[in-house]
């Protein structure tokens, strides 16, 4: 097995002076890659706070340190013009991209029916706009490339972060779950479009305690001993294995990963069919059909992935 699989090869990772982006680059840099670390650097888990340029230097100087190329971006890749500036700065300073790892996120919960505008929109806004302003300029980056090179195929790794509330469901996070069902979608979508080009795209639902997820797992205290398992330190090595030439069949797949455990998620399957035997539904006909069919189930239960699973909000 090769030890440094990334070696040559050059990766942006956004959201990385913390928590899971910090591990992630952390590891894409111990494998090989030159990495250049994004974050915006504010301190509060909802976006708020005066931006820092501490975090994303501390972790380029943690993997300097270490021997490994790293430098700083402190941009707001939810700023379309921003996002175009990190992307640039890593084909500029390495003279090309490899890799793409979004990880970059606020959280701003609420139930539904108290949930503000601001709260709906600038969660929308760094999660899923975010992971489209850096997908965009890196897939025109990788296009470019595949025709100055006759149509030939590039190297290019994407990895996007989902989450299990998407999956399975969180009440108080309507903003974050649609926002990470989008990156679903935005993954799949960009899979397809740059597979021809020699690029794939895949998705991560990581569970792990980080500044964002400290109430999730308030009730789970960290080991006095050993590695915690919900370390973000066991959702990286997935993240560096998508990013590798070993992971070249991977393609629009997503992955569930926490704890030394990795599921890989099926699409979504037809549970029942039924047909009109007329030429069109009526009101009776679909009462006729489908109550039974949910009378069967118990009151309340939603469409999830956690029947599959067995995931809770993450």
């Amino acid at each position: 097995m090769q030890e440094r699989p990334l070696e040559g090869l050059a990766a942006v990772v956004t959201g990385a002076g913390r928590g899971l982006g910090r591990a992630e680059a952390l590891e894409l840099a111990r494998l090989g890659a030159a990495v250049v670390v994004n974050d915006f650097g504010r301190p509060g888990r909802d976006g708020s706070g005066e931006a820092s340029s501490a975090p994303a230097e501390q972790v380029a100087e943690e993997i300097r340190a270490t021997g490994g190329e790293a430098v700083a971006h402190t941009g707001d890749i939810a700023d379309f013009s921003q996002a175009r500036d990190l992307l640039t700065l890593a084909t500029t300073h390495y003279g090309k991209l490899d890799i793409l790892v979004n990880n970059a996120g606020i959280l701003r919960d609420r139930m539904v029916f108290s949930m503000t505008e601001d709260e709906w929109d600038s969660v929308i806004r760094v999660h899923l706009k975010g992971h489209f302003n850096t997908t965009r300029f890196a897939a025109a980056h990788w296009r470019d490339r595949s025709k100055a090179a006759g149509g030939e195929k590039v190297y290019g790794r994407i990895v996007n972060t989902s989450s299990e509330a998407f999956l399975a469901g969180s009440a108080g996070q309507p903003n974050y779950a649609a926002a990470k069902g989008g990156i679903v979608g935005l993954t799949t979508s960009t899979a397809l479009a740059l597979a021809k080009y020699g690029v794939t795209a895949n998705v991560i639902c990581p569970r792990a305690r980080t500044r964002m997820t400290e109430d999730v797992f308030a009730g789970f205290e960290q080991p006095a001993e050993g590695l915690d398992p919900l370390a973000p330190e066991h959702v990286a090595p997935l993240v560096g294995y998508l990013a590798s030439p070993a992971a070249g069949r991977i393609n629009g797949q997503l992955l569930v990963v926490h704890g030394g455990m990795v599921a890989v998620v099926e699409r979504p399957r037809v549970q029942a069919k039924f047909d009109s035997k007329q030429d069109t539904f009526d009101y009776a006909e679909l009462d006729a059909a489908l109550t039974p069919h949910y009378a069967q189930r118990p009151a309340g239960e939603t469409f999830a992935a956690a029947e599959v699973l067995g995931l809770k909000r993450g």
